[in-house]
């Protein structure tokens, strides 16, 4: 990475020699996308505006009860660009208004899921096209899910949407409007948090391990972030006035909350983590990772594919074809067809045996009889012979007796 992060500073610092590629990618700068999902009403939108100190929904309108009764969720992409020491980072935020709000919220995380897989078939159609330098990177690579502080730790439809993006993208739960609570409450609620993911085999985003050339800061910094996770966070859009300075908070009568203070929030501690200290961490699971996870799946489903059509292929061709040119085990056999086939051939060979030994019989007896009469001509041809010999009296009297004879 020519880009290296400090995370002693939480900033992005260049090296100290600037060359023409390190100009050339701060020029260009660098793309993250964020999603966030939850119910109405936790302060979604107001958080984004406090965390990247934009407004990004000013004609917005909230739509009525009525209207949320068959409301579908949508998907809303904005674009907000970050400056900060020289380097430019363009910033995706997917916004997903309508989750969690109908009264049947069966597979409502459906529209993320499918968006989530749509950026991966693109970048994936991308990758493997003829065009591999100018490819948009759109995936996103954090998921921002809101918990409500109402609710006693998760519930069903959190664990639900959860478990069914976990594997998709890096899933960082946030502890919505923390300022609805005491410090205990908040300490209380992140514990029970961290069990329910536990027990439900819920897999979140996890901090990288310190390396053992960190300082001792550093490590704190690591340990503070683990501590505090889930974030529970406070947004506001208003400016109001405190210790004679003007800050993002909210005015109530026993005080002011600020929203970048981090005794009262851990909104400073979540934007840090986002867009300066573990933003490339973030990309680099989302690439090696659920990226090379879909990836394999597609891969996986095209080589059947071809399998399949080939087999079909094989088998159409087999059948069409009136000459054998394929081995007889693409044909499936049937035992009892060839059972019935063997023993009517065995049935017509003893068939053909009997009549052919009534034959032989039938003309043994011809040929006896025909030799019998053969005999019985060639006796009476001599007895004629012997006559015509004799006188004419004596032949008369032998005629006379022969006939008696007859």
């Amino acid at each position: 990475m020519i880009l290296q992060r400090t995370r002693t500073k939480n900033m992005w610092v260049l090296p100290p020699c600037r060359t023409k590629v390190n100009r050339k990618v701060v020029k260009k700068g660098f793309m993250f996308t964020i999603m966030v999902a939850g119910e109405s009403g936790l302060g979604k939108s107001t958080l984004v505006n406090s965390l990247f100190l934009t407004n990004l929904y000013k004609d917005r309108k909230v739509p009525s009860a009525q209207d949320r009764i068959n409301q579908t969720v949508k998907i809303i992409k904005h674009t907000v660009g970050i400056e900060e020491k020289g380097i430019r980072l363009r910033l995706n935020i997917i916004d997903t208004p309508g989750f969690g709000d109908a009264i049947n919220n069966t597979k409502c995380w459906q529209s993320i899921e499918d968006y989530i897989d749509q950026q991966f078939e693109q970048y994936f159609r991308d990758e493997s096209g003829l065009n591999r330098r100018n490819i948009q990177d759109n995936r996103v690579h954090c998921c921002l899910y809101f918990i409500s502080p109402f609710s006693h730790g998760l519930r069903p439809l959190d664990v639900e949407c959860m478990t069914a993006l976990h594997g998709k993208v890096n899933i960082v739960p946030v502890l919505a409007k923390a300022d609805c609570m005491t410090p205990a409450e908040v300490s209380i609620k992140k514990q029970k948090i961290k069990g329910e993911l536990k027990k439900f085999g819920i897999k979140i985003y996890q901090f990288p391990e310190c390396d053992s050339e960190d300082n001792e800061e550093i490590r704190m910094h690591d340990r503070m972030l683990k501590e505090n996770f889930p974030f529970a966070v406070i947004g506001s859009n208003l400016h109001v006035e405190s210790k004679g300075r003007m800050v993002r908070g909210r005015a109530y009568p026993w005080g002011v909350v600020e929203a970048e203070d981090p005794l009262h929030s851990d909104s400073l501690l979540l934007r840090n983590m986002l867009v300066r200290t573990y933003m490339q961490d973030l990309k680099d699971v989302t690439q090696e990772t659920h990226y090379e996870n879909y990836r394999a799946g597609c891969i996986h489903k095209m080589t059947q594919m071809v399998v399949q059509d080939r087999k079909r292929g094989l088998l159409e061709k087999y059948q069409d074809d009136s000459e054998v040119d394929f081995p007889l085990p693409l044909v499936s056999s049937d035992n009892e067809r060839e059972r019935l086939i063997r023993e009517k051939d065995e049935e017509d060979s003893e068939t053909w045996t009997g009549d052919n030994h009534q034959s032989l019989l039938s003309e043994s007896r011809s040929s006896e009889h025909t030799s019998h009469g053969a005999a019985s001509q060639d006796g009476l041809s001599e007895q004629a012979q012997k006559i015509k010999a004799l006188p004419r009296e004596a032949a008369f009297s032998l005629q006379d007796t022969t006939a008696d004879h007859r």
